[in-house]
This record gives C-alpha cells, sequence and structure tokens, in this order.
C-alpha cells in the first residue's frame, strides 16, 4: 500500500501544476469570448484548428510516451537507451512532417478550407512538431519523478501564453489607438485570431530551452532491435491515441462541413466549445491522474499487491470525479461568467461534457490491463469503435439537434468502450473493482444533483448556500466512508 502514497503524491504536484495551469490557461477563454463575439465564428476557427493540432500530436508521439515506460521499467533495457531512441524517432518524424507541411503549405490550407490564411496552418505545424518533441522529455521528468520541474515548465509555458495574449489582444489594440506609432510596425488589427497562434508558436519555441539539460549527454544511436521492439509496443498505441483524440476533436474537425453555411458552423462550435470548456475542472484531474498513475502503474507492475491497488485508484478517481462534478453543476451561476453572455446558451451541455469526461478517466483506468498484458490492439479495437459511434452520431444528429448532440455522442461512444473495455478486461487480466461501493457514490451524487434541479431557488445567495449544504453531505459521507485516516494506509504516518 505505500506505493498508493507515492501515486497520491505525485497526482498533488502534477494536479497542483495541471489545475492552476489550466486554471491560468482556461482565464483565457473569457478573454477570446470577449473580444471575438460569438456571432463571428471566430472562436470556432480556433477551437477547429487546434482539434487538427491535437490529433497530429498523437500520430507525432506514436505513443513513445507510454512505450518508453515500458522498455525503461525492463531488467533488461538501459532507460538512457531507451530514452535516446524515443527521442531519435518522435524527433524525426517530427522534422519530416515539418518539411512536407511547409513544402504542401497552400494545398493544405485549402484542404482544410483555410485559403486565405495558410499562415494559421503554418504555425500550426511548427507548433506541433515542437510540442510532439517535448512530450518524450517531459515523460522523462516523470520517469525520474522531476515532477516539480515538470509542473514549473508546464506553469511558466501557460503563463507566458497568457501574457501574450493579453498583450496582442488587449494592450496592442489599446496602443493602436491612444499610441498608434509605438505597435503601427508589427500590429494588424484585423487579424486577432491569428496573434492567438502567433502566441502559442513563440511559447512552444522558448519551452525547449528549458529541456537542455534532458537533451545532454545521451548517446543518439538508434539501437535496431531496441527500436523495433518499441515500434512493435508503441504504433498500437499511436492508433489507439489517435482514434482516441478523434473521439474528442472530430465534432471539432466536422462542424463546418455538416452545415450548408459554413460560418454558421463556426458559430456553434464557437459556442459549444466556449461552454464545454466549463467543465475543465473534471478534465485537469483527469489528466492530473494520468500524469502520475501511467509511470505509477509500470513501476508496481510486478508487485504482488498491484492489482488491489489498481482497484483502489480506480474508486478514489471515480469519488472525486463525482465531486467535481457537483461542484462544477452546483456554483454554475457563478463559474458562467468564465464566458461571455452571447455564449451563455450553450451551457445547457456542460453537465453532459462533465459526464464523458467521467467516463473517459474510467476507461482510462481500465486501459492498463492490455498495457500491462502487450495486448494493445485491444486499445485500437475499442477506439475504432468509439470513435465510430461518435461520428455517426454527430453526422446523423448535429445538423438537427446542434451541439447538444455532439454531447451525448461523446457520452454514447465512451460509454460503449468503457463496458467493452471492462468485460474483456475481466477476462484478460482480472481485477475485483469495488463495484457497490462505486454505485452508492452514484447513486448519492446523481439524487443530490436531482434535489439541486427540481428545488427553484429564485434567490442567488440562498440557493447557492443550498447547493453548499448539499455539496456539504457528500464530502462529510466521504469522509465517513473512506476518508478516516485508519482507513487509508498511504495517508496514516506508521506509529
Amino acid at each position: 500500500m505505500a506505493g498508493l502514497k507515492s501515486l497520491a503524491k505525485d497526482t498533488v504536484i502534477y494536479g497542483l501544476s495541471s489545475i492552476v495551469g489550466r486554471f491560468l490557461n482556461y482565464l483565457l477563454v473569457p478573454l477570446y469570448t470577449a473580444v471575438i463575439p460569438a456571432s463571428s465564428g471566430g472562436y470556432g476557427v480556433v477551437s477547429n484548428v487546434y482539434a487538427y493540432t491535437a490529433l497530429i500530436l498523437v500520430l507525432l508521439t506514436f505513443g513513445m510516451e507510454t512505450g518508453f515506460f515500458r522498455f525503461a521499467n525492463k531488467t533488461d533495457q538501459n532507460p538512457k537507451s531507451v530514452y535516446a531512441n524515443a527521442l531519435v524517432f518522435v524527433g524525426g518524424l517530427s522534422l519530416a512532417f515539418v518539411v512536407l507541411g511547409l513544402l504542401f503549405l497552400h494545398p493544405v490550407s485549402a484542404l482544410l478550407e483555410y485559403p486565405d490564411h495558410p499562415d494559421y496552418i503554418a504555425m500550426m505545424i511548427l507548433v506541433v512538431a515542437l510540442d510532439s518533441f517535448q512530450c518524450i522529455p517531459f515523460a522523462f521528468l516523470r520517469y525520474k519523478k522531476k515532477a516539480i520541474k515538470f509542473a514549473s515548465i508546464k506553469l511558466l509555458n501557460i503563463s507566458g501564453n497568457i501574457i501574450l495574449n493579453l498583450f496582442f489582444l488587449l494592450l496592442c489594440p489599446w496602443l493602436n489607438i491612444h499610441a498608434h506609432e509605438w505597435v503601427s510596425w508589427f500590429y494588424n488589427p484585423d487579424y486577432l485570431v491569428g496573434y492567438i497562434f502567433v502566441s502559442n508558436l513563440i511559447m512552444s519555441a522558448l519551452q525547449m530551452l528549458f529541456f537542455i539539460p534532458e537533451l545532454r549527454g545521451l548517446t543518439y544511436r538508434i539501437d535496431k532491435q531496441l527500436m523495433k521492439q518499441m515500434i512493435a509496443y508503441s504504433s498500437p498505441i499511436m492508433i489507439l491515441g489517435l482514434v482516441g483524440i478523434l473521439n474528442q476533436t472530430v465534432d471539432k474537425m466536422i462542424y463546418p462541413f455538416l452545415f450548408e453555411d459554413r460560418k454558421e458552423g463556426l458559430v456553434q462550435l464557437g459556442i459549444y466549445s466556449a461552454a464545454s470548456k466549463i467543465a475543465m475542472i473534471m478534465a485537469m484531474f483527469t489528466q492530473a491522474f494520468r500524469y502520475a498513475y501511467e509511470p505509477f502503474v509500470f513501476g508496481k507492475s510486478n508487485e504482488k499487491d498491484n492489482r488491489k491497488m489498481y482497484a483502489l485508484a480506480m474508486k478514489y478517481f471515480f469519488i472525486f470525479s463525482l465531486l467535481a462534478f457537483l461542484i462544477v453543476m452546483f456554483y454554475m451561476d457563478i463559474i458562467r461568467y468564465m464566458v461571455a453572455s452571447d455564449y451563455w446558451e450553450g451551457l445547457k451541455v456542460v453537465s453532459l461534457v462533465m459526464c464523458a469526461e467521467i467516463l473517459k478517466g474510467i476507461y482510462f483506468n481500465l486501459s492498463f490491463w492490455y498495457k500491462l498484458t502487450d495486448e494493445t490492439q485491444w486499445g485500437a479495437y475499442f477506439s475504432l469503435i468509439g470513435c465510430g459511434v461518435i461520428l455517426c452520431l454527430n453526422i446523423w444528429l448535429v445538423p438537427i439537434y446542434g451541439y447538444v448532440a455532439s454531447a451525448w455522442a461523446s457520452i454514447t461512444g465512451y460509454g460503449c468502450i468503457t463496458f467493452l473495455s471492462y468485460i474483456i478486461g475481466q477476462k484478460k487480466y482480472p481485477i475485483v473493482y469495488p463495484l457497490k461501493e462505486m454505485a452508492v457514490y452514484m447513486c448519492i451524487a446523481v439524487v443530490l444533483y436531482w434535489i439541486s434541479e427540481e428545488i427553484i431557488i429564485r434567490q442567488l445567495i440562498c440557493r447557492l448556500t443550498f447547493r453548499t449544504v448539499l455539496l456539504c453531505f457528500f464530502v462529510a459521507f466521504i469522509v465517513w466512508k473512506d476518508l478516516r485516516l485508519k482507513n487509508i494506509p498511504f495517508l496514516c504516518r506508521r506509529r
């Protein structure tokens, strides 16, 4: 059980960087929605371009993050050799992508329906190549348990990006009016959306400087046998990751093509994306847990009580996911000010998006059975099924019901693959999860949420007070049932 103490500690550190970082980053959402009107579709352009970026990032990293953890923890492998091979492979792939992408920039821009802004696509190409390469040094920091440096780099990058966005989107427009000569030589007031991509590119390039120590002192020589093994292991993970990210971004990529009026599609996408950002608490918790959990699982794969720890990790993840859900939904009256008022019509999908995030987190917990048994092809199968469900439902229902259909499509897709992964996983790598206890927590959370929605309290302060009481009841139940110190060995001090 001592391993869970390490997991909890790392989750706190990664969680702090993820929560603080994403909170700072999501402060850009009210900025974007304030300066980019919903009717312009500009925020839809940002969401659309970054959806492609997320997809290509998975393709270029090629599953080598997980591959690195798997082979670096094998007793017959030299971790530095594994790390160097991963760097060479991902670096070479990223460089080839940049060369080909810039060589065919205009045809690609036209294909994505941005013929007037190939500069957007060029910046996307450079950013995704840099970020892909940097994923491997980030993985190395996690392997070496350098959570502080990992978190610091993440936070510095996000902080710099925020400062640049504030400079380009707020300060420069003000200076353009009051001190035109100061900014006229570089600032174009009509290039509003473009400066979002410029800020990202600058910070991705600067971030490379922080990895100089992790890139020195290595022998960059390909071990052919090791490389073959890593590619064979990682390629199915890349496929499942590729399809997995499609599950998250396919709606954002196809929106402009689902409506007869492309601008209407971008407007709908902008509203849906802005509203979905409010579900950030769930995404932050899932990401923080993932950063700590992946090296933890592979590091503990040979210990006798590993399956019991995996079951407990699933239970606590689920409990705190439900807590995050209630926090967001109970305080929506305050949280909604995160986006401009002309985007508020999309708030009706927040609860649905958060449910999809919970299912995604459960699926991530379940997914380790095929990674530990080296049967990663199962992940590809599940992801393909999930992507197929989400894609078909979006194409069929979005033109009729709009972005609400996208939220339901995500729930359906993740629900299907979570169920399949559990059923097959229990045959291949059985783990006794505390399903009854998890079901009790789910029922209580559902009842509390239903009460908060059904009891109408007009006065804001009274309504928030009432919901705070409901939340305190849920927290009290958690403490009574599972968080008493005597029941948590990894929080107790040994006497």
